[in-house]
Parts: structure tokens; sequence; C-alpha cells
């Protein structure tokens, strides 16, 4: 079982920054991506980035300009930084592998808590 570890989450106030983290073993050698999501209280569960094998990032339109993922490879870990917080990005965040094989049996990790203030 392939579960990712979230991590970096916490309380902050509008406009402010948390960087979140994201380790899931085999994420590089088996060549994944990975998507951030996010899911309010009452809510669907809504995409908010992916990071291609080659590197590529794509960005929901509610969080381009102010998030911004990347990937360390050395560590299996992928982060979201998050600048310019609002109240409607409180959400738990969670990240899953995609791709072929072991990218794609890859579960979802337990997330993280994001509570941005007014």
């Amino acid at each position: 079982q392939v579960q990712p570890v979230e991590s970096g989450g916490g309380s902050v106030q509008a406009g402010g920054s948390l960087r979140l983290s994201c380790t899931a073993p085999g994420f590089i050698s088996n060549s994944c991506g990975m998507d951030w999501y996010r899911q309010a209280a009452g809510k669907q569960r809504e995409w908010v980035s992916t990071i291609s094998n080659d590197g590529s990032t794509r960005y929901a339109d509610s969080v381009k300009g102010r998030f911004t993922t990347s990937k360390d490879k050395a560590k299996d870990t992928v982060y979201l930084q998050m600048n310019s917080l609002k109240p409607e990005d409180t959400a738990v965040y969670s990240c899953k592998m995609f791709g072929r094989g072991y990218c794609f049996i890859s579960h979802w990790g337990q997330g993280t808590q994001v509570t941005v203030s007014s």
C-alpha cells in the first residue's frame, strides 16, 4: 500500500503563507506525477495543482498566481507553497500520485488542515 504523508498545515491570517509537504516513497523512481487537492467542510474535493514527471505544472484558476508546486527528487517530496492566503483557501489539503502502475495504485494520505482567518 502506498500512502502519501502530508504536513505543514496550520492556522494563519489572510495574506499569510504556508508551505505544505507531501512525501511518498517511490514517487520519483516510478516517474509519477503528483496532484494536490483540497476539501473544505461541506464541499466537494477540489483539484488544486499538478506537477508532472517532467516538472511541468498546472493550477486551478482559484489559486493561480498565489500557489506554487515543486518537488525535491532526492526526498520523494512535493511541496505546495501557498502565498496570499484567503479565507476561502481553508480546507484539508491532500496529495495523490498519478500515472501508471505504482503511481496509479497510490492511496490518499490523511491530509493536512489549513485554516485562514479573515
